[in-house]
């Protein structure tokens, strides 16, 4: 669920030999409580009463290590949570002073990922001061929003998320809107959509809801969500009420895709659709979830511990920690032992010989615990709609990627599509 940064609207090309790290300086802290969070649970892996704050020291040996290790000339610090404006705004005043002798010698830019609900004028004002882009969780209209993402007394948290994003605005802050798609979400792609664009919003991501229940050994832990996935052969094939079914996910894209495609093309910037054509065209993946190989992309939590990822917070998968270790040499470490490339090299079958393998690559680890039609294990959960939502849509990559070569404006396409021109598709 990370914020993502817009340029033009497409999706910027990552070095595959940087480093991406996931901040979380306030551990899975919150003021909310989302029914669906898969960081919540993760208090169980830590003390009772600890503090989850990140401290000056951890904060000041993760920004220097991170700046030392990060081969690519841009760095982007990514705070995420929990929540992490329940630190105030000194903390990330301190960090921005911290940043400043790394400045001339490489571009450091901001992300922060939050739900809203504590944004003020002041939050505002330093965000665009300081040019710290914002992601922001939203669902959609209150209906939808209101369903799982409740504050700890279960009441709404739409209002106050609303105006949170009206103040983002107010103040010019560059922002998108990370809207989770459950289950009945996906029954609901118009509203959604339409509601979005009521309320301005130019950049939307949208993240499919997958999670497991756990099976007794995770509850004994204190976790109420199952671990990942275990690519061999997973047993746990049972989902929580709120996952999105597979074939509902393809098509509430479909139905957005659908228009969009007619309405809002280079008006609205949908990053699931930038993904698909950044794969089309043959550029690699700008999120993990899609790459072919994933490990270089980490989770350093309040204490300075560095895990493998934001999805791989358990013992297992931690890699050090900042105030004893270079965090680049634990990244090598991690991709060495075969973490990240083990998710290619694992495609079932059925997967390698998938028309549209190069979109999705067999999808994050974490969520490939079904079967292919054969039997053979490894198969990611969403396939299906994976699949019938970038079937569905390949005719309209064919037609922007020829636009895009002949230096004709992508929203010519709505021209097309309006007209009922012929649109053909490339089966190559």
């Amino acid at each position: 669920m990370n914020a993502e940064r817009p340029g033009n609207g497409r999706p910027p090309v990552p070095d595959p030999e940087g480093i991406h790290v996931l901040a979380k300086p306030i551990g899975p802290a919150c003021n909310i409580k989302c029914d669906y969070c898969f960081y919540l649970e993760k208090h169980a892996l830590f003390d009772k009463g600890e503090n989850m704050r990140m401290s000056d020291e951890v904060l000041r040996a993760y920004i220097s290590g991170y700046v030392e290790s990060q081969p690519t000339p841009v760095v982007e610090f990514v705070w995420h949570g929990g929540e992490p404006t329940l630190l105030g705004l000194e903390f990330f005043r301190t960090v921005v002073e911290l940043q400043k002798p790394f400045r001339g010698r490489k571009e450091i830019t901001n992300s922060i990922q939050t739900n809203g609900t504590r944004l003020t004028d002041e939050w505002c004002e330093f965000f665009k001061q300081n040019n710290f882009f914002v992601g922001l969780s939203l669902d959609g209209p209150r209906v939808v929003h209101d369903r799982y993402r409740k504050d700890r007394m279960g009441r709404s948290t739409f209002e106050e998320v609303l105006r949170g994003l009206h103040l983002l605005q107010k103040h010019g802050v560059e922002y998108n809107i990370l809207a989770c798609v459950s289950r009945e979400t996906a029954y609901q792609p118009l509203e959604v959509y339409n509601f979005f664009k009521s309320e301005k919003v130019k950049f939307i991501q949208f993240i499919p809801i997958i999670e497991r229940v756990p099976d007794g050994k995770t509850k004994e832990q204190g976790l109420w969500l199952a671990p990942p996935a275990k690519l061999d052969g997973e047993e746990n094939t049972q989902v929580t009420p709120w996952t999105v079914e597979p074939k509902k996910y393809g098509d509430f894209l479909i139905a957005i895709y659908e228009e969009w495609v007619k309405k809002d093309v280079g008006e609205i910037f949908v990053m699931n659709f930038e993904w698909a054509l950044n794969a089309w065209i043959g550029n690699p993946s700008p999120v993990c979830i899609f790459s072919r190989q994933c490990g270089r992309a980490v989770a350093v939590e309040h204490n300075g511990d560095v895990y493998a990822c934001d999805h791989y917070v358990y013992p297992a998968y931690r890699l050090g920690n900042v105030l004893e270790e270079n965090l680049g040499a634990m990244v090598n470490r991690s991709v060495a032992s075969g973490f990240g490339p083990h998710k290619e090299l694992t495609l079932p079958k059925y997967c390698r010989e998938c028309e549209v393998l190069n979109a999705c690559w067999g999808g994050c680890p974490k969520h490939r615990f079904t079967r292919t039609p054969s039997g053979e294990p490894g198969l990611h959960y969403m396939c299906a709609g994976y699949k019938k939502y970038f079937t569905h849509i390949r005719k309209y990559l064919n037609a922007f990627t020829k636009l895009l070569e002949h230096g004709v404006p992508a929203s010519r396409i709505m021209s097309a599509v309006n007209n009922r021109l012929l649109i053909i598709e490339n089966r190559e």
